[in-house]
């Protein structure tokens, strides 16, 4: 697509939006759904391997008495993102140049840089978690596990490379804009939509067994209390950190931007984030923890430490379920996940050191920057030793700094020289900063709390 063909696709699509906004809201809807695309992307950035750890634990080991837990996390994301899509898309600012030139320099490199780390280092466990399920697929397929036989462990790391190949054929691409932005989005689409039918399946196959109990799930949505075990702190954090990441914070805005959208897209944007983030999220974690509440909890399978997806896959199947959909259905469904999330890490990557270097948008140093995950394939090998002292002090970082970027969307959202006129005022003002300041204190507490069950203090 030429420069003067993209211009024309983006003015006719301004028209369409003007004209949609004079319709009722769901008359506007299945435009809507057509016209979105960075909403899912951040879908796919949340659902990896970090939120199907954490909704085995909160099924397996909490039954339902959790599940709660996710939607809370992704409302406190949906309102900071909500506010970030109103600043990019009303000043047409890169959301890095305005978080320095308006709140602090250093908050804005902390914040890209956090964001960078977060996306190499998480790669670790999402490429061993990719060439599992891989390999778990083959092995129902064929009957041969390759981590069993001679060599073993290069197999899973060659299985490793090939995920590798395909995200970064599919990050590089992306990076040409036009009609490669689109052709991504709808695959982004068309992946979420499919690991919601595999998760879908599996508990439909749980229900059918009577092993869900749908009144006790209705109630597992109402906050019932907190966990006082370290795990069970530890999982209600990891919730709060997978359900919007610092690199989804950092990477939301530059595809807003790569998109071409403007002005005339506000309205759109929010629908985009609840369309392809909220709903696919609330979705899939949920039916995961439900259908491992369903088989796993109380049962007299052994649950220790962290769940992994490949242990769940075969408690399902012993859990009666059978091979097909505990293991096959649920692995194809994980890997989905952990594909969709180590592209986005990529897209991330470029999208930071863009920022911080000023490098120009798809350029030839943006583009490598984009593989600067690579090295994460090695996970493979290195994970059962570099995990424990490399993930979890990166997570347990970023969560700090989390509320650190959304302390600063909350004063650029209140900055004159920054918004204009387009900066909220009246009821508009208070009910945006009432929400704000109410997701910033949430988080700030699971911090503060989680800190003082660590220490011992509480």
């Amino acid at each position: 697509m030429t420069v003067a063909e993209s211009e024309q696709a983006m003015s006719d699509e301004t028209a369409q939006l003007n004209a949609l906004a004079e319709r009722p809201a769901l008359a506007r809807l299945p435009a809507y759904i057509r016209l979105s695309g960075p909403g899912w992307l951040q879908g796919a950035m949340t659902l990896g391997g970090g939120s199907a750890i954490t909704s085995l634990t909160i099924g397996a080991v909490y039954g339902y008495q959790l599940l709660w837990v996710q939607p809370l996390a992704m409302i406190i994301g949906c309102i900071m993102l909500f506010a970030l899509s109103h600043q990019t898309l009303s000043t047409g600012e890169p959301p890095f140049q305005a978080m320095r030139k308006h709140v602090h320099p250093a908050l804005a490199w902390f914040w890209a840089i956090a964001a960078l780390a977060s996306s190499v280092i998480w790669g670790f466990s999402h490429y061993p978690l990719s060439a599992g399920m891989l390999e778990e697929v083959i092995a129902v397929a064929s009957g041969v596990r390759l981590s069993d036989t001679s060599g073993g462990d290069w197999y899973l790391f060659a299985l490793a490379v090939l995920v590798w190949a395909v995200c970064a054929t599919t990050a590089w691409h992306y990076g040409a804009g036009g009609r490669a932005v689109r052709w991504f989005e709808t695959t982004i689409k068309l992946l979420s939509g499919g690991i919601i039918l595999a998760f879908l399946w599996v508990v439909i196959r749980a229900s059918i067994n009577g092993q869900v109990d749908w009144g006790a799930v209705l109630a597992g949505y109402i906050p019932s209390g907190l966990p006082q075990d370290a795990q069970g702190v530890t999982t209600v954090m990891a919730a709060l950190g997978t359900a919007v990441g610092i690199n989804m914070t950092f990477v939301y805005g530059y595809t807003l931007l790569d998109r071409g959208w403007g002005r005339a897209h506000r309205e759109l944007s929010r629908y985009d984030i609840v369309l392809g983030l909220v709903i696919p999220y609330l979705l899939v974690t949920g039916l995961i923890s439900i259908a491992a509440a369903g088989a796993l909890y109380g049962s007299d399978l052994s649950i220790q430490g962290k769940l992994s997806p490949g242990q769940a896959g075969a408690m399902f199947a012993e859990a009666g379920m059978g091979a097909v959909t505990g293991r096959l259905v649920f692995a194809l469904g994980v890997l989905g996940m952990a594909v969709g999330s180590l592209v986005m890490h990529m897209l991330c990557c470029g999208a930071a050191a863009g920022a911080m270097f000023n490098w120009p948008a798809h350029s030839l140093r943006y583009r490598l920057a984009l593989l600067l995950p690579t090295p994460a394939v090695l996970g493979v090998f290195l994970w059962s030793t570099m995990g424990a002292y490399v993930i979890l002090p990166t997570s347990a970082i970023c969560g700090f700094l989390l509320p650190i970027a959304y302390i600063g969307w909350l004063f650029l959202n209140n900055n004159s020289d920054y918004l204009g006129a387009d900066r909220p005022l009246g009821t508009r003002a208070m009910l945006y900063n009432a929400a704000m300041v109410l997701c910033i204190v949430t988080v700030l507490s699971s911090v503060a709390y989680s800190t003082a069950v660590a220490l011992g203090w509480w």
